[in-house]
């Protein structure tokens, strides 16, 4: 693939929590990993993104007792899947993955911040009000086309790939870089369905390499 100056790579999460050891493991999600590094080398901007928790986030199960992991709620009229603790500030569990190359990451972008909103998406965070900063990053540098891979294809994969569809971009998922959570059962199948029928290209990083 020829290096385009109108064309990024977006690497979502590969965090120590999300791979197998990790508090909200992603079942084969370490496998992401040489996919994104071969990747990397083969686009002249890449973005990456990190969940950042404070401990008192509102998707730890543990701030809700009486609730359950997977456990669906609503806050502020939001609504929010209960997970494990994961990817708190600063610690082990939300560092890259260890064999993740990251010198080629020109921007890191850390979500979820604020303890009583969610941030699935590298663009916006789960109130659908308060934005990363992203969109005008990239507009900023003439960007059209967003390749996206990473953890997990039926959460903050998805949700980042839908609102770089509503921002404008031409958006590609690079589908052997991504894994998924599948919870609900059949969530990652209706991701791809969903992302598919708004014209965003799923491929394999064997058509990019």
């Amino acid at each position: 693939m020829n290096k385009e100056k109108n064309r990024m790579l977006l690497v979502i999460d590969v965090q120590n929590d999300f791979c197998p050891g990790g508090s909200l493991a992603v079942h084969d999600g370490d496998s992401v990993v040489p996919v994104v590094n071969r990747l990397t080398s083969h686009f002249d901007l890449v973005v990456a993104t990190q969940d950042w928790h404070p401990e008192n986030h509102v998707s730890f199960v543990k701030n809700h007792p009486g609730r359950n992991v997977h456990d669906r709620i609503y806050v502020d009229g939001i609504s929010q899947v209960l997970w494990p603790t994961h990817c708190v500030a600063g610690t082990h569990g939300a560092d890259f993955h260890p064999a993740l190359n990251a010198e080629n990451f020109q921007l890191i972008l850390r979500k979820g911040t604020h303890p009583s909103v969610d941030s699935y998406s590298a663009f916006m965070e789960n109130d659908k009000k308060t934005v990363t900063g992203l969109e005008g990053y990239l507009k900023g540098l003439r960007i059209e086309n967003v390749y996206v891979c990473g953890l997990a294809t039926d959460y903050c994969v998805f949700r980042s790939v839908m609102d770089s569809v509503q921002a404008g971009f031409k958006t590609h998922v690079v589908i052997d870089g991504c894994r998924g959570v599948n919870v609900p059962q059949g969530s990652v199948d209706k991701a791809i369905e969903t992302m598919k029928e708004n014209g965003v290209l799923i491929l394999h990083s064997s058509g990019l390499l």
